[in-house]
Parts: structure tokens; sequence; C-alpha cells
């Protein structure tokens, strides 16, 4: 059983809201963390809405959950009962207590938009990525580099071999496209979101551009749009906005775009070992956008996060926003030689961060110069996890 980072923020929101939500992608190990939380809270019931069985007994909800008043009541893949979410709010109502629901699905609050609206005030919710460098103890180069090439779906992490993961990753991709989409009444042919994906592998890291990427697939740009709409409200992808500072500087204004785990990235680019890895010219800004991921896993969702480069050639690769004003700037390195680079240099200058690293696969941590520091990935916890 690998513990979850998660887990005790999710205690501690049963113990001061009535409903918390479990959000996060297919798989990626919402209902194992959800029976963790069961045994630590005691007395639970666990209704699974895949099942038959389980969704029969909601057939009349209020009168089967309001018995339940004083338990803690799982519902695992809600999405297959959105009635459900007025009847929660009225038994919220009638007996406020924390602790209540735990509801979990595959699909962000905004997609989900009647969970919001009937919930609003009564819910808080919580993501879970995929596994993060420090949940799994990948501290030795040869289990980082194996977390980064499978990515961090427990089916992928887990796999006997390198093949058996690509091959769970490449259905995985098929089912996301083929049933988990249609079932969140998306309504896009499984063979154009499936070029699409491909293509904003190739794209990983980049800028966005609506219309580039549109004229390659013979569409238009709002249809673009909404294809990345659909795949960013099922956890697969990540747009990084750019900084807006105060500055009298030319900045870039469109986000760059990430594909939020690694390993599916490369099963789309048809990498399946470090080796293919590291000799494709995807490598670096596949390890941008890992390291990314690893980055606000660490924080716990408490960070804003961007990336600042301006026209004069200033570049930071990922700027965190702390509460309370601090401001982190790293630098991504893939290799073990952390040399910050001039365009990093000029963007520290420019915004003046509380802390800066140039983030790397290495072991130690040592000063750079000027307020920067080499930071090996397994420590981005210790820096942001506070």
């Amino acid at each position: 059983m690998i513990r979850r980072r998660l887990q005790p923020l999710l205690l501690a929101s049963l113990r001061r809201f009535p409903v918390v939500g479990l959000v996060g992608a297919r798989q990626v190990g919402k209902t194992t963390l959800a029976r963790a939380v069961a045994r630590r809270v005691g007395r639970a019931v666990h209704l699974d809405l895949e099942r038959p069985s389980d969704l029969a007994r909601l057939s009349d909800p209020e009168l089967y959950l309001e018995p339940l008043a004083n338990r803690l009541v799982i519902i695992d893949e809600i999405r297959h009962n959105p009635a459900l979410f007025p009847v929660l709010r009225s038994l919220v109502d009638a007996k406020r207590r924390s602790g209540r629901f735990l509801v979990l699905g595959s699909a962000s609050p905004d997609l989900s938009r009647q969970a919001s609206e009937s919930l609003a005030g009564r819910i808080v919710y919580h993501e879970l990525a995929p596994f993060t460098q420090d949940e799994i103890g990948a501290v030795g180069r040869p289990a980082l580099m194996v977390l980064w090439n499978r990515g961090g779906f427990p089916g992928s992490y887990l796999a006997s071999s390198d093949l058996r993961s690509l091959q769970w990753r490449e259905a995985y991709v098929e089912t996301h496209l083929q049933r988990d989409l249609p079932a969140l009444g998306v309504r896009i042919p499984a063979a154009a979101m499936r070029r699409f994906w491909e293509m904003l592998a190739h794209f990983h890291g980049q800028l966005w551009n609506a219309s580039k990427i549109a004229a390659s697939l013979g569409v238009s740009a709002p249809t673009v749009g909404h294809y990345l709409d659909t795949l960013q409200d099922t956890f697969m992808v990540r747009l990084l906005p750019p900084y807006a500072a105060n500055l009298k500087k030319r900045l870039v204004k469109s986000p760059k775009v990430y594909l939020r785990d690694s390993g599916l990235l490369h099963a789309l680019l048809r990498l399946g070992t470090v080796d293919e890895l590291l000799g494709h010219p995807i490598a670096g800004a596949s390890w941008e956008g890992w390291v990314i991921e690893q980055a606000l896993g660490a924080s716990g969702g408490r960070s804003g996060a961007y990336f600042y480069r301006t026209a004069a050639g200033a570049e930071i690769d990922l700027v965190l926003e702390r509460p309370g004003g601090r401001r982190f700037a790293f630098e991504i390195k893939l290799g073990l030689t952390p040399a910050p680079s001039r365009g990093f240099w000029s963007g520290i200058a420019d915004l003046k961060p509380s802390a800066a690293y140039v983030v790397y696969s290495g072991k130690e941590r040592y000063p750079l110069g000027r307020g920067v520091e080499a930071l090996p990935t397994f420590m981005l916890a210790d820096v942001l996890g506070k």
C-alpha cells in the first residue's frame, strides 16, 4: 500500500465539511484512497455506482441515505446518477454534520456543473494526481527514470515490465476515448480526439497555438479549443499561464500546454523505454512537464502556477506563488549539470522571487550563487511542503 500525500488533507476536510469531493483521472487511485480513508473513519458505507446492485440501492436515494446520517457515505463514480446532487444538498441541510459524504468523480467540477451548483457552500474538492516521487520514495536515479518514463498511474508504474506498462497506457488511452469521454456526455469522434491528442504530444511544453494545430488537423480554431477544454476537464492536459507581472516588459501572453502524465505522453509518442525516451527530441520538454507536476504535487494545491517569458529573453520555467505573497522560481534541467541559463538570471532579476532553484536529477542540494540553489527533484517537497 503506497500512502498518498492527499490522505491527511482528505481526513481534515471531512472533519470540517459535510461533503468532500475527490476528483482525478480514472484509475489514478481514488477508490483505493477512499477505502483507506474509510478504514480511518470507521463505519463507512461505500457505494460504487458502476455496480448495478449499488446503483439499485439508490433508486430512492432519500429513503436509503437518510438513515445513514451518522455514517460516512462514499459514493464512487457519482456521474452515473447526477440526480443525487440535489438530494445530497437536501440531506445535508436537514442535518448539518461534517463528514457525511465523500463523492468521487473522474471529471473536474467545472465539467460537473450540477455538483458545483447544487452543493455550493457545502462541498470542498481535492484532486488526486498520479503517483509523485515522494509518495513512492524514488530517490536514486534508476527509480527516478522509471517513474518519469512510465508516469504515475498505478497500473502503469507498478507493471512488471516496461512493455506491460506501455500496453497498459495504450489501453488506457483507448478506453478514455471510446468509453470515458462518451460517458461524460462528450460528443467528439474518438478518431478525431486521438489525432488531436497525439498532435498535442508533439507540442508538449510549447506555447498554445490554436490556429496552427487547427490548420494541421483541418478543423477550426474553436473546434481545437473545445478538444483542449475536454482534455483539461478530464485531467489529461494542463495549461500553464504566463506570469502577468506588473513590469514594463513585453511579456509572452499565450499559455504553455503540457500533457499532465509523462507516461501517457510517452505512450502517445510510442516511446516504451528510458533509452528510447532519452534519444527522442521530446525528452527535455517531457522532463520539464514531469517536474512541474511534481512541484505542484509537493505544494499541495496551495500555489498559483505560471511561467515567465519576455521578448528580451528572460525566462523562468515555473513560477509558484504561495499564500502570503511568497514567490518561488524554478529552472528545470534534464541531467546532472544544473547550470542556470542567462534567461533565468534575467528572470529572477525582474521578479525578485523569495527563493530560486535549478531543479535537476542529481542527489545534492547546493548553492549556485546570487540566491539560486541546485535542487534535486526529491527535495521539492522539502521546500514546497511547508
